[in-house]
Order: C-alpha cells, then sequence, then structure tokens
C-alpha cells in the first residue's frame, strides 16, 4: 500500500530542495558576474562535436569578458560584497546538496560512522 501523504511530501520535498540548489546558483553565477569576475569556460573539443571554437573565438570572448568587467558601475565596494554574496550563494547551494544527501543516506552514515 502506497502512502500517498508520504509520496507527496517527498515530491515537494524534492522540488524545492531543487528550486533552492538552482536558485542559490544562479544567483551567485550573476553575483559573480557584477563583481567583475566573469566566469569564462573554455569549451572542452570532442572530435564529434557538433560545433567547435576555434582560439581566435575563445580569446575574443576573454576579451569581451574583461571589457564588461572593467565598464562596471559599481565603486569597489559594491563589487566586494556582490564576491561575498556570490561565495554565499555557492555555499548555500553545496549545503543544500550535502543535506539533501544527508537526508537520502542518513541511517546509514549514522550507523556508519556509530561503528553500531
Amino acid at each position: 500500500m502506497i502512502d500517498w501523504l508520504d509520496f507527496l511530501l517527498v515530491l515537494v520535498s524534492a522540488l524545492v530542495g531543487a528550486c533552492v540548489v538552482v536558485s542559490a546558483y544562479a544567483l551567485g553565477i550573476r553575483l559573480l558576474t557584477l563583481s567583475g569576475r566573469t566566469p569564462l569556460v573554455t569549451p572542452a573539443e570532442f572530435t564529434d562535436a557538433i560545433t567547435i571554437v576555434t582560439p581566435a573565438e575563445i580569446k575574443a570572448a576573454a576579451k569581451r569578458a574583461a571589457k564588461a568587467a572593467k565598464k562596471s558601475p559599481l565603486t569597489e565596494g559594491q563589487k566586494r560584497l556582490a564576491l561575498i554574496g556570490a561565495w554565499g550563494c555557492f555555499a548555500l547551494s553545496a549545503i543544500a546538496v550535502l543535506v539533501g544527501i544527508y537526508l537520502i543516506l542518513g541511517e546509514h552514515l549514522t550507523r556508519l560512522v556509530g561503528g553500531a
């Protein structure tokens, strides 16, 4: 027999947890960009990739990111605050993931660490 109330509780918890992780990470990326530290990730080149990014395109993207960072209207204090907020959002996202893992494996981890 399925306990539908517990099923609903798990469903809502999973949706809220996913929203917290994704929202905190997205806000962290936004704040990181506002702080002038635009994350630039060079794409990996795969032999079967549909699109290959040339070194010239990578260099142009890095130049655009540096130019955007220089045009920021924020003061140095605001940039520093945005950077602290970004790391706080990343920490919140990581904590939410760890809490989710603990909720899934909690009893097993307690027994493992407790030695019982």
